[in-house]
Order: C-alpha cells, then structure tokens, then sequence
C-alpha cells in the first residue's frame, strides 16, 4: 500500500471531542478535520463502533481517516455507548439504543459549525450493519453511505444462524465482546475510569445464550434486518464484500433490490479491501472519496452511472488456507442479477454422478468430526483461517462429480440445491460444499451453504421433521464468482455434520436423499472489466512492538478417548503507542472438541485476556466461556474477572443452558 503524507488540506486530530446525548450520556470522538473547517464548512463521515479507538481499531483508523480528512472532510470515529472512552451501559448488539444514538450523533455533526450539513456513514461489519440499519432509519442529514463486510438480515446471514443452523460463532463472538467490552476508558482522557469501569463491569452481559434461545427469525432477529423493507434505504448505498468472508451475500441483496445501491465483492478476508488478504488490494480510500464526493459534495464524477456489481471472479489454483494472493480477474456488471448468468440444472444421481441422468437414493450420516477444514465464519489475516483442502472432508461426505470440464466453467451468483428427501430423526441439518476438484485430487471450496432441515418452509415458523416421511427442500449456497480449469471436475459434497462451523444434531440424523438437483449461475465468460486504482493511505501509527506475538492452528486427535478437536491459538504481543503511551496487548485460546461417533460430546472452550498498561497503570480482564449439550439443552457457561495490577477488583460467574427447540 502506498502511503501518502500529503494532501490537499491540512489536518488536525482532536483524540476526545465529547458529544453529549439528549439523556447527558457523554461519547467520546476522535475527529479528523481540515484545519479551515470552521471557516469552510465540510462534510462529516461518521464510523460508530464498539471496538475502541483508543487502541482497537487506532491502527486502521489512521490510515484511513486521515486521508479521507486530507480531501476535506470532517472524519468522526466515536465509541459507542458503554464501551471505549464513552459514558452509559452496553445491552446487545443493534439495539434501539445504540440506533437512536446514531441518529442523535448524524444530527449533532449537521449543527456544528465546521460541518455543512451533510453526513456520510461508514464501518465494516458491526460498523457495516449500523450504518445500513441508521440509513433505514433516515435521519434528515445522512446523504450516502459505504457498507463492509454487513448483513441484510440477521437471522439468515450473521454469525448467530445460517440457513436456520446455530453457527459456533454465535458462542465465539459471545466470548469476544465479553472480552472487548470489559476494557476500560483511558485514564489520561477520564479522570473518572475506574468507577465507570466498575460500573461496566458489573453491567457486562454474556450475549450467547440470549442468541442462541432465538431459534426462528423472530422479532429479535427482524430488528435491524433492513431487508425488512428495502425501499427505506433512500440514501445511495456502496456495498462492498469479500468471497473469504461469511458476509458476500449482502452485496448482491443490496444492489439488487435497495434503490440506490452499488456493490464490489473481491477475493478478501473480513478485513477492508485495501489492506485485506487475499490479495489483488484495492484502492478503497479512493472508492469511498469518489463515493463522498458525488453524494456529500455533489461533485458530478459519474459514480452513479458506475456498474452496478463489480467482482473478481477467483480462477482454479491449488488449495491454501493462508493465501496471500488469488488468481483471478475483474468483472464488471452494468445491472444486477447479470443478464450473462443462465441457469444450469445438472442431477445428482446414484453413483455420486453430478449432471447424469439415473435416478437417486443416497443416504447421508457423516461423522461428527467432519468440517476441520472450512476455516473460520469470518478469517482476519494469514493463520490459517480461509478453507485448506477440502479432500479430507469431501472423504468423510457424500459427494457428486462433474466429469473433467473440457472448457472453463464461469460462476457468478449463489447455487441451488433442489431436494426431495426424508430423514431418521426429527431435528437434522445438510451441509452442502461446492468444490473445485483438480486432477491431483485438491478440493477447492468455492461456495457452501446449510439448512437447519426444521426451517424448510419457514425461518420465521420452523416444525420439527416428520420422521420418514419425504419433504420438500431448497439449500441455498453463498454467492459465488469463480471460473474453473479445463480437467478440474465440479463437486457437490453433502454432510449432516460441519464441526465445528456449526453446532451438531442432538442425534446423530440420517438424511435419505430421494431426488436432487443443482441449479449453478454459469456466467458466459468474460475477460477483465475493470481496473481497480492500487490502495493508499495515510501515514501508519507510531508504535513500538514489546513483545511479539505468534499464533498457532492445529488438530488434535486422542488415540485414547477417541475425540479430536481444533485448536486455535492467537498471542497478540503487547505494544506501545508512541503518540500517548498506553501499552496493549491480547491473548486468545479456543479449543473445539467432539467424537466421531458422539454429537453429545462436542464441547467448545474459550478463553481472551486483555491488558492495557501506562508507567505504574496496570490492568487486565480475563474471560473465559465454555459450551456443550444435552439431548434436551444448551449449555453455556463463562466468567469474567478484572486486575488492577495483581488484585482482583471484580468476579462474576454467567450459567444459562437453552432449549433445543429446534437445534
């Protein structure tokens, strides 16, 4: 990335602007902005998120914020209510709260003086969310925003359920923001830290269980779902995806069926796309300027007569569950759904023949154990954390192949699998991994998807299955561009077992398949459409490394016990911040373990220690989180203690176990 150290305005950087709320609950924000804001007022970009920008997200919000401020824009990073710097309490995640103070922060920033009245919204995944659910809200000020790595819908696309299953994400990101929110203000900005740390503490929520008892797309889930209604959304909408991440679909809801919206979607992890893996990177500073331009500045550039989708369509290479770069290339879309996309049906027949024309009755009941190879829901960076190979997997599964392409093969949209099927117990799930197989035997993943088989007629209403009895279902995989190799095969693997993507049936199911066919979006071919400008940004933080970190991803197997499980290991070292001193660090352990033969002994363990230093200053929080199950419940336990130096200053213990209504 290259870095640029000067711009058309200069900047200052204010690291504590107060806003006070209606209610006196004081949030704190860091704000970038031309030194002549006050006598030429400029527009304002709001980032709103949870994740500290005092230390959480500093090193990315340099980057970008001041750049974006260098073009002439007032940048405003705020900490949410009850986390960071800010006053008041966290609840949940997208709560009415925390969405009335967006709306409140878009109006206070149209009244100051520097500002001109127009608003821009950004963020990436959390941030990603509220700025689309804020735009479904329409405050009067806010023109345009730009979505990363979000969702349309929070029951069928985050990281609680998919396709109706309960992802083990939902007790990962649990564990997370226990975690995260347990840190304390910076002393050096309140005086005031230690009694509203208390008091942050003693509030702090242990979200999994509350998730996890929402098993239908309820009322819960509705809120904040802006696929509820997209016509609300009237302010033009930049989304943007990664097919690395578990968030691609967004993009394609969004430009099909918001009224302004326009998407890219490359190869990345859950990262923004000018510093994300894998690569080709992109200048997104540039894209968003282009964006804020036209919308908050009205500059006519032409960005609302850009293509509607552009994405790079990933090309066959060998499997890395760690690659720093993907093969591929640019297209681009003038509208969406693309009139170049047909619909192929190929049948899945006996045999494991894909695309054949006998009939079919294959029974599915993989081990419990299946799935070590799918990676994380949403990967970050280089630890392995994208699919490896997924022929271990593809041996354990019931799979169905194409024969050898004799051309390439272009993808482009999300796949469907059409199924008649009956099954042996009444809560079971399919998993289905489309898959590039090259002639060696390497399977690549190229899309999946999952239906909790309870949910298939109805997320919002689902019945438990009719045992032995034939039912109707369609598996809807992720979106997809992906162009295969002349020689590689196209596969659909089947699994009634995804450890531990997601959590397992109380009893180990037997799917029977009775027909089934797959219905792929082949793209007629295309060459490169689209030149992305090469990524930017502004001068990185200064920081000094204390202690260095490493990170670590194995597979454990115990010849005794029979178990295996999935270690994941993350040592983030400490370091300092040059600017203001504070010194931060984390340290993250999980460890997934269930039997092949067992789905009552899958058992996940969590554990996440913060620490934050200055001179004599000192503290930490430990949490810790576990999960397992009976036939009947969930079970979920954590704990959350905080140091100040080596005493402890607050315990408190969290047990909740959850219905298995329909998991």
């Amino acid at each position: 990335m290259k870095t640029v150290t000067e711009f058309p305005h200069p900047i200052t950087d204010d690291p504590d602007m107060i806003i006070t709320l209606a209610d006196g609950c004081r949030l704190s924000a860091r704000v970038w902005m031309p030194v002549d804001a006050a006598a030429n007022p400029v527009p304002a970009v709001l980032e709103y998120i949870p994740y500290r920008k005092r230390d959480g997200t500093l090193p990315r919000d340099e980057i970008m914020h001041a750049y974006v401020a260098g073009h002439g824009y007032a940048c405003v990073r705020v900490d949410m209510r009850g986390n960071g710097d800010s006053d008041g309490l966290m609840e949940d995640e997208y709560t009415a709260q925390e969405l009335a103070d967006a709306v409140e922060v878009i109006g206070w920033l149209a009244a100051q003086p520097w500002c001109s009245g127009a608003v821009g919204m950004m963020g990436k995944s959390w941030g990603g969310f509220n700025c689309l659910q804020t735009a479904w809200l329409q405050p009067p000020a806010l023109k345009a925003v730009i979505s990363v790595c979000s969702t349309i819908d929070r029951f069928a696309d985050d990281i609680h359920f998919k396709g109706g299953c309960l992802l083990n994400e939902n007790l990962g990101w649990g564990a997370v923001m226990l975690s995260y929110s347990s840190r304390p203000a910076d002393p050096a900005l309140r005086g005031d830290w230690r009694a509203n740390w208390l008091a942050r503490l003693e509030a702090q929520p242990f979200l999994a269980p509350r998730w996890a008892g929402h098993q239908a797309r309820d009322a819960y889930w509705r809120h904040g779902s802006v696929g509820e209604d997209y016509s609300r959304l009237q302010v033009p909408v930049l989304s943007i995806g990664g097919w690395a991440d578990n968030y691609m679909n967004t993009v394609a809801h969004l430009v099909e069926n918001a009224p302004l919206a326009k998407g890219i979607v490359g190869p990345w992890v859950h990262q923004y796309p000018h510093t994300a893996v894998p690569g080709p990177q992109i200048g997104f500073l540039q894209e968003a300027l282009r964006w804020w331009d036209r919308w908050l500045k009205g500059i006519a550039n032409g960005a609302e007569d850009d293509p509607a989708m552009r994405a790079y369509m990933l090309h066959s290479a060998p499997p890395d569950a760690s690659a720093p770069h993907r093969a591929g290339h640019w297209l681009a879309e003038p509208v969406w759904p693309s009139p170049r996309v047909t619909q192929q049906v190929l049948a899945l027949t006996q045999g494991g023949e894909l695309g054949g024309d006998g009939v079919l009755h294959a029974r599915v009941n993989t081990p419990q154990h299946l799935g070590l190879h799918t990676g994380e829901f949403f990967p970050m960076g280089l630890n392995g954390e994208m699919p490896g190979d997924q022929a271990p997997d593809d041996v354990l599964s019931v799979c169905f192949d194409t024969a050898p392409l004799e051309t390439p093969l272009d993808l482009l949209g999300a796949a469907r699998l059409v199924l008649r099927l009956s099954a042996d117990q009444p809560r079971a799930f399919l998993a289905a991994r489309l898959c590039d197989v090259a002639p060696d035997g390497s399977s690549v993943r190229i899309a999946h998807g999952m239906l909790n088989l309870c949910h298939r007629d109805s997320m919002a209403e689902p019945a438990l299955l009719p045992v032995g009895q034939e039912v109707a279902a369609v598996l809807v995989l992720d979106q997809m561009a992906y162009r295969l190799a002349p020689g590689h095969r196209l596969r659909i693997a089947l699994s009634t077992t995804y450890w531990p993507f997601l959590w397992p049936s109380p009893v180990a199911a037997t799917v029977t398949l009775h027909a089934a066919t797959l219905h792929l979006p082949v793209h007629q071919g295309s060459e490169t459409e689209w030149v992305a400008p090469p990524p930017e940004g502004a001068a990185p933080w200064r920081h000094k490394v204390l202690r260095e970190g490493h990170a670590a991803r194995r597979v454990e197997h115990d010849l005794i016990a029979g178990t295996v499980a999935l270690v994941v290991e993350d040592e983030g070292g400490d370091t300092e911040n040059l600017a203001h001193g504070l010194i931060t660090g984390d340290t993250m352990a999980e460890r997934w373990q269930v039997h092949p033969d067992d789905p009552l002994a899958a058992r996940a363990e969590i554990r996440w220690e913060q620490r934050l230093s200055r001179g004599d200053w000192a503290v930490r929080t430990l949490a810790t989180a576990a999960m397992w199950s009976d036939a009947t419940h969930l079970h979920m336990e954590a704990r959350l203690e905080a140091f100040e130096g080596d005493n402890v200053v607050f315990a408190r213990n969290y047990a909740e176990k959850v219905p298995r209504d329909f998991i």
